[in-house]
């Protein structure tokens, strides 16, 4: 397991001073290319043996979001290293172990030379350790959408959602999908979140979301105003 330790700063805020969901996503992801920096396999690493790991699913839990000054510890583990598929858990805790966030994710591995998902490297094999999978349910590798829907304001991508990989950031994803329901007046503050990632948006693209009512919650297709879904976000009280 990996951990590091953190205090909730005034620009990872909502208007209430508690983390935000973009800000705590960004703490999740940040955690696990820590880890691969202490390890000698980080960014540096995989562009000279062209790859990169990408994120296929989300499923996050809130308990509690911390609020502005609060210390808290993130720490990552990788429970699952298969052919193509490496399962991730996170945690963000306080210091005396009060848990505020529980999430799991499905990660994969992209050649970026050859444009496509590869087997796992052994250079990747490091990240393996037996601590077990949280007590969460499934994480599904698929959402499914369907029945009525409202459209939002389509966004072009801009160099502001893109990472290191040039595509738009995952993060990114989940603060676009909670804008569209700010826009209809249905924001509501999440319990859960679930993502499946379909297609990478890259600078340029359009980005038009499409609201659906979903049990609990909602549902926001992140679609490219067509046939297309750049991702799926499920948000549930």
């Amino acid at each position: 397991m990996y951990s590091f330790d953190g205090r909730v700063r005034y620009s990872e805020c909502d208007e209430d001073g508690r983390l935000s969901l973009l800000g705590l996503v960004n703490y999740l992801q940040d955690c696990s290319t820590f880890q691969s920096q202490s390890l000698g396999i980080g960014l540096d690493f995989m562009a000279a043996h062209h790859f990169a790991w990408f994120i296929s699913a989300w499923q996050i839990e809130i308990d509690e979001l911390p609020r502005f000054f609060d210390p808290i510890v993130v720490s990552t583990w990788a429970y699952s290293m298969r052919r193509t598929q490496a399962g991730r858990c996170f945690t963000i805790s306080s210091p005396e172990g009060r848990t505020y966030v529980q999430a799991d994710s499905l990660w994969f591995v992209y050649d970026t030379e050859a444009k496509s998902p590869v087997r796992i490297p052994e250079s990747q094999l490091a990240y393996a350790e037996d601590t077990p999978r949280l007590d969460l349910p499934p994480t599904k590798r698929k959402l499914e959408v369907e029945g009525p829907y409202r459209e939002t304001r389509p966004v072009t991508i801009a160099e502001q959602h893109l990472d290191t990989n040039r595509h738009v950031n995952n993060a990114q994803y989940i603060q676009l999908a909670c804008d569209a329901l700010e826009e209809l007046g249905e924001a509501f503050e999440p319990r859960r979140i679930c993502v499946q990632y379909r297609q990478m948006a890259l600078l340029g693209d359009l980005v038009a979301p499409r609201v659906h009512r979903w049990q609990d919650g909602a549902c926001v297709d992140l679609s490219d105003g067509g046939e297309r879904s750049y991702a799926v976000v499920r948000l549930s009280r």
